[in-house]
């Protein structure tokens, strides 16, 4: 014999519990420590272009990296994740120094002097691009601040992270290193 659920059954009892489950969950994601999210693994596929000038002026091609394991930030000085990941971005290089690797800081179509006053108060060994139009941004797909991927020696991008991440933790390190040659 088979139950018959009342009219309004769904309404009354199913419905809220979904949406309180839902909710739960969504709030889950929004609350979880960036820290404790992963490098995403991805196909191997070739980099997008990326040319772009520094703030002083120099022009810097990704295919001019090619060899080294390359960090490509996409980030701006009004994203407060972005500023925060920033010194643990400068603790992997420096303590990747001397090693195939390199980083680029793309900001995203912000005025130098704004750039420049976050520079003043945090010193960077990696140069700042900029991406004035947000064409680079966009041939990269990066929808979201911060957005970093790891390019391999032989120009593919490898990993992806969005959001903030402290880059100078010993498993992010390892997943760096293992793409070094």
């Amino acid at each position: 014999m088979r139950a018959r659920l009342r009219p309004g059954f769904f309404l009354r009892y199913a419905r809220p519990l979904m949406t309180r489950v839902s909710l739960l969950a969504l709030l889950s994601a929004l609350l979880l420590p960036a820290a404790a999210q992963e490098l995403k693994p991805l196909p191997p596929a070739p980099a997008p272009a990326l040319e772009l000038r520094d703030l002083k002026g120099a022009q810097h091609k990704l295919a001019d990296y090619r060899g080294k394991v390359v960090l490509v930030n996409f980030w701006a000085t009004w994203c407060v994740p972005c500023r925060d990941e920033m010194p643990s971005i400068e603790r992997l290089r420096a303590s990747l120094e001397g090693r195939p690797f390199a980083v680029l800081a793309v900001n995203l179509a912000e005025p130098e002097a704004s750039i420049q006053k976050f520079l003043d108060a945090v010193s960077l060994g990696f140069p700042v691009l900029l991406d004035r139009d947000a064409k680079v941004t966009r041939a990269w797909q990066a929808r979201a601040l911060p957005t970093t991927y790891i390019v391999a020696p032989d120009g593919t991008v490898r990993y992806r992270h969005l959001g903030e991440l402290d880059w100078s933790k010993p498993e992010v390190r390892r997943f760096v290193t293992g793409l070094m040659k």
